[in-house]
This record gives C-alpha cells, sequence and structure tokens, in this order.
C-alpha cells in the first residue's frame, strides 16, 4: 500500500507539470561533487546527466523534457542540508543522492517537509529507510544486510584468528563495522581491536602500531576508499601484512554479491 500511495504521488507530480506548457521536469542531484568522495560524485553526476540526454532525446516525460540541478554537499550533513533546502527553494520536485547516509538521513527530512521525492544509489544505514518516510527509497543493499554477508565470510574463513576493526566515525562506516562485529560476536568471535579514525587524515601510524600490537590476521574497515587506500598502504609500509577488508555497497544483481574486497599483502 505504501508504495502505491508513493507511486500515485510520484505521477501527480509529473500530471501536474504536464499540464502546464513551459513545464519542466527539474531533477536535482545531490552528492559530493568536490571534497574527498568527488570521484564518486562525478560519476553521479554523469550517470544523471547521461540519462537524461537519452530520455530528452526519447522525448522526455509526457513530452517535458528533463533539467537537472546539481548541488555539492562534499560529503558534509551541514552542506548536504544547504543543497536540500536549494533544490526545494528552486521547486526541484525529485532528488538523486545523496551519496554519504550521514548527508542522506538530515537532507531527507528537507525534502519530506517539501514534498520532494528522493532516491539514493548508496546510502546503506538502515535509519535511511526505517524512520517512516514516504518519500525516499534506495537502490543498494542496508549494513545490516551487508554486515551479515561480510560477518559470515569471517566465520568461515577466519575462524579462530584475530580480527581488528576500524572505522571512519561516520554514519556509514561505524554502522557497517557494528553489524560485522555482531555477526561475528553472534558466531562465537570477538576484536582485538576496535579503532575509530577521522576522516581526512594523511598519516595512520600510531593506528598501524595498535595493529601490529594486537597481532590481527584481518583488518575489517568500515569507510570509504580514501582513508582504506593511505591505510593499507601504511600497513604494508610498516609491516604489516594482513589483508585488509572493506565491504562496498552496490546496487542488487541477479547473480550473488560479493562479500568483500581484500587487499592481500604483496
Amino acid at each position: 500500500m505504501k508504495n502505491i500511495i508513493t507511486l500515485g504521488l510520484a505521477l501527480g507530480f509529473v500530471s501536474a507539470l504536464a499540464q502546464s506548457a513551459t513545464a519542466q521536469v527539474k531533477f536535482g542531484v545531490g552528492g559530493p561533487i568536490t571534497g574527498p568522495n568527488a570521484a564518486t560524485g562525478s560519476q553521479m553526476k554523469n550517470g544523471v546527466d547521461q540519462a537524461a540526454i537519452d530520455i530528452n532525446a526519447a522525448g522526455g516525460i509526457l513530452n517535458q523534457k528533463i533539467t537537472t540541478e546539481f548541488g555539492d554537499d562534499v560529503s558534509d550533513p551541514k552542506q548536504g542540508v544547504s543543497v536540500a533546502n536549494k533544490f526545494a527553494g528552486d521547486a526541484v520536485k525529485f532528488v538523486i543522492g545523496h551519496y554519504n547516509s550521514g548527508v542522506t538521513i538530515p537532507a531527507s527530512e528537507v525534502y519530506q517537509e517539501n514534498g520532494i521525492l528522493e532516491i539514493t544509489p548508496a546510502s546503506t544505514n538502515p535509519t535511511v529507510t526505517e524512520r517512516g518516510m514516504w518519500n525516499i527509497f534506495r537502490t543498494c543493499g542496508r549494513d545490516d544486510q551487508q554486515g551479515k554477508v561480510a560477518g559470515t565470510y569471517i566465520l568461515a574463513h577466519f575462524k579462530g584468528k584475530k580480527i581488528a576493526f576500524v572505522h571512519d566515525k561516520t554514519t556509514y562506516g561505524k554502522g557497517l563495522a557494528d553489524e560485522t562485529l555482531k555477526t561475528i560476536k553472534a558466531g562465537g568471535m570477538t576484536e582485538v581491536l576496535y579503532e575509530g579514525i577521522n576522516t581526512g587524515e594523511k598519516d595512520y601510524s600510531a593506528l598501524i602500531s595498535k595493529i601490529k600490537q594486537s597481532g590481527a590476521d584481518l583488518v575489517y574497515f568500515g569507510g570509504l576508499y580514501t582513508e582504506g587506500g593511505l591505510i593499507v598502504r601504511q600497513m604494508r609500509d610498516q609491516g604489516v601484512k594482513a589483508p585488509l577488508m572493506e565491504v562496498t555497497a552496490s546496487p542488487p544483481t541477479s547473480s550473488p554479491p560479493s562479500a568483500a574486497r581484500a587487499s592481500k599483502a604483496r
């Protein structure tokens, strides 16, 4: 019933636009166009640009052309709310975004208040869709689902080994690490290290020293690519050969998803 009501509201938006000869279907794209996750933001922007070109070439939506407006949230929650308010002021009715769960959650409240439909391609925290909001959807797996897959993989392949958990303190990274840790604890394992880092750091020497002291056989990282890449590089530089396991969010597919990506010692 909820999906039917939401679909009806969405179609209502399009029908209202179609009643005006000069109306256009205005989409907003919210994401990290700049900042540490700009590479992903660029992919989002390019994907929406191409989709708009393709749809417009095929006649648009009810003969109305799609226009796109981009909002740079820099992966910052406060900036995400600013982007959301600007979209609302510009009469945007459909939003693709945001990328980070910590940005999507507060921004979605602005969208709900202003009757804006939102679809996020990457925000995995369960809170995103568990607040009973009519206007928000996602096209990727949740942290509790991904955490269960990752935890089950660890139980199957690292039973009896020492596991270190590192997260970036974000809604996404910490949430995913906690869900994975919960799964391995339910399976009779526990962590030898649980450590948070700050996004944007460059020197992880103190963290690597703690990983060394823990004797970890596997380092599980809840976070994004920039910090994950720096951590594994510095692990290798300091002689830590344990693989780094980082789960990545991806849309559902017809084939079984990969449990994780592990950077092996070289």
